[in-house]
């Protein structure tokens, strides 16, 4: 809390199963009391709607809107209700596109709870918190720490609609029940040791939060992505055959940076593995439902100088592959 800056009022919980555990708990014991409104312009956004729509069958029983974009850009936010619940992906990491910074597109006098995906974002991007009410994220993205655990992150609000709302006909497994006895379980927001997480991970990720505090803090964090992406920025402006996925810089993403290359998708390949084979980059293809790029991860504990220092690196495998 002290580090994200999180309100002395919000609930900040450990729940199995790293990012996906986090954001599909709250969607199971919290959707379904109103209207929804899903934004997606990235694969894992669109994961949670076809989960909306397929398995939790939302739509038997309420409006679901779908507001969508194509990989690079950013659907018409302003069409979300405030009326609704609204469901987005912070910062999308196939596509390497984010929210515009403060999320405007919610209303402060809302109606609905905002189910906020930040995985690829805490800690390294400015997290509003009055705009958000369920946030979830994982210890393995910003600050690479272990797997396996996901964080969930609940406003009043959030605690209210698990406290005043009982989906009908939605059995829960106990692995993802939020509530006992009509009231929030709280020992998942004080620490228990519930469905056993790691406590080598735990001891972990104490160490990246005390390394975190002693560079800054999450404004510390920020600048180290936002460095790493300006070191491509350069690259990509002094260099005609490499582009953003995400052409408008206010949405571009410090994290997981995606680059459009004027190679075939077969030559993309190429490239990826020949930077594999010499030890300089690993796994930076991009995501297999994203058009044909790569992706370079620009997150908080990746350091500017080995950004700069794959730039040439970029350059010589293109002309080989090109070649």
């Amino acid at each position: 809390k002290e580090i994200l800056g999180i309100p002395d009022d919000y609930l900040v919980g450990i729940v199995p199963a790293s990012d996906t555990g986090a954001y599909e708990m709250a969607m199971w014991n919290m959707l379904g009391a109103r209207d929804v409104d899903i934004c997606h312009w990235e694969s894992f956004g669109k994961g949670w709607f076809a989960d909306a729509i397929s398995h939790l069958k939302l739509r038997d029983t309420v409006t679901v809107n779908e507001h969508t974009a194509d990989y690079g850009h950013l659907p018409d936010l302003s069409k979300c209700d405030p009326k609704n619940d609204i469901c987005f992906t912070f910062n999308g990491t196939t596509s390497g596109v984010r929210v515009h910074e403060g999320c405007d597109f919610i209303a402060d006098d809302r109606e609905g709870i905002t189910f906020c995906d930040a995985t690829s974002a805490c800690f390294a991007m400015n997290m509003p918190w009055e705009k958000l009410d369920v946030t979830t994220y994982s210890w393995q993205k910003v600050l690479g720490g272990e797997g396996a655990h996901g964080v969930l992150v609940l406003s009043p609000r959030a605690v209210e609609r698990i406290e005043s709302f009982t989906p009908e006909n939605r059995p829960l497994p106990k692995i993802m029940r939020l509530a006992k006895k009509g009231k929030i379980d709280a020992g998942i927001f004080k620490g228990a040791t519930i469905n056993t997480p790691s406590m080598l991970a735990v001891e972990d990720y104490i160490g990246a939060l005390e390394w975190s505090k002693s560079i800054g803090g999450v404004q510390g964090l920020i600048k180290i992505s936002q460095d790493n992406l300006k070191v491509i920025e350069d690259f990509v402006e002094e260099n005609d055959f490499i582009s953003f996925l995400a052409e408008d810089p206010s949405i571009r993403s410090s994290t997981s940076v995606c680059l459009k290359l004027d190679l075939t998708p077969d030559q993309i390949k190429s490239l990826v593995a020949l930077l594999e084979t010499e030890n300089v980059a690993y796994d930076i293809g991009g995501y297999r439902d994203a058009p044909p790029s790569i992706r370079i991860w620009c997150g908080s504990t990746v350091e500017t100088e080995d950004v700069k220092a794959l730039m040439p690196w970029l350059k010589w495998a293109y002309h080989e592959v090109q070649n």
